[in-house]
């Protein structure tokens, strides 16, 4: 990647607490204007990656820039022209949403002669017209998600750090907040988001699967599902869910509870179909349906983990 359209670049990155190894020599690149997903289960490292990235927290080891500015020497700069947004939305609920507003103006030190501008955008954005006297405590989470999201953006940064940002939110306000995220991204935003939600990932340009701290597989949705899945994906409707589960695990087959359905990844689905559908009668195991699908991102995720 040329280094003039580079927004993130990181080499060698570890963090080290005590024993426990956090962050654990990981390298990559995010490119201006991109959306770049950092994808990993509760525990991976995503949090103290990104930290790290905000200038909040000193690698062990490694380097990187954000912005053109180094994260070790550099980190005032890069908290200056960039956007954090944490899980937690870092609001203050005993203010109100036009002070919060006002708060976070003062912090980003928005021109005085931008503020009322960039107040009245981020309240049409999160939707709060008729509400920006409310006290912040007193909205839905998915309200209050875009209102944390318009107050990391009121300086217009142009590089934005998400983290968890649709976690404990609905899917319908998780929706459109990614599609808040598609438009600054079309207007040049460069956007790195973590996320433990694999559905999540093909919203993104690029990804980087983190597990135990390492990197584990990077790409496009679509290199990753064709470079890492090389099996089949059945989908498996049956009940008792669990007795399924159990029975294709003593025959030796992998599979996976999906919401109410299993997962199982074959060699080859023409062949299992039908040794799959006769295990799972042979345990009185009703089977509804056995269909081949399209392995998500979640499918990929498994089998990486399995494999490492």
């Amino acid at each position: 990647m040329n280094q003039n359209n580079t927004a993130v670049k990181i080499e060698n990155l570890t963090r080290t607490f005590g024993d426990f190894v956090a962050v654990d020599n990981i390298s990559l690149e995010v490119g201006k204007g991109e959306i770049f997903g950092f994808l990993g289960p509760n525990g991976a490292g995503k949090s103290t990656t990104i930290r790290m990235l905000c200038g909040l927290l000193l690698p062990t080891a490694g380097k990187g820039t954000v912005g053109g500015h180094d994260i070790i020497t550099g980190s005032e700069e890069i908290k200056q022209n960039i956007g954090y947004m944490s899980q937690r939305f870092s609001l203050y609920d005993d203010l109100t949403v036009e002070e919060n507003i006002n708060f976070f103006s003062g912090i980003y030190s928005v021109a005085d002669a931008k503020k009322t501008e960039r107040r009245e955008w981020a309240i049409e954005m999160a939707g709060l017209r008729d509400r920006r006297s409310a006290l912040t405590r007193t909205l839905p989470g998915g309200y209050k998600q875009r209102l944390a999201l318009g107050c990391a953006i009121l300086h217009e940064p142009s590089i934005l750090f998400l983290d968890e940002p649709t976690s404990g939110v609905d899917p319908i306000s998780r929706r459109n907040f990614w599609a808040l995220i598609y438009e600054m991204a079309k207007a040049g935003t460069t956007v790195f988001v973590t996320t433990h939600y694999m559905d999540e990932a093909d919203y993104c340009d690029r990804l980087a699967l983190i597990y135990r701290g390492r990197i584990i597989a990077e790409g496009t949705p679509h290199e990753l599902r064709k470079d890492h899945m090389k099996r089949d994906v059945l989908e498996i409707e049956a009940e008792p869910l669990v007795a399924a589960l159990e029975s294709l695990g003593r025959a030796g087959i992998d599979a996976a509870v999906f919401g109410s359905l299993l997962h199982a990844t074959v060699e080859s689905a023409s062949a299992a179909v039908p040794h799959i559908r006769q295990i799972l009668e042979e345990s009185d195991v009703a089977v509804h349906r056995i269909d081949k699908i399209v392995p998500s991102l979640e499918d990929v995720f498994v089998t990486l983990i399995e494999a490492s």
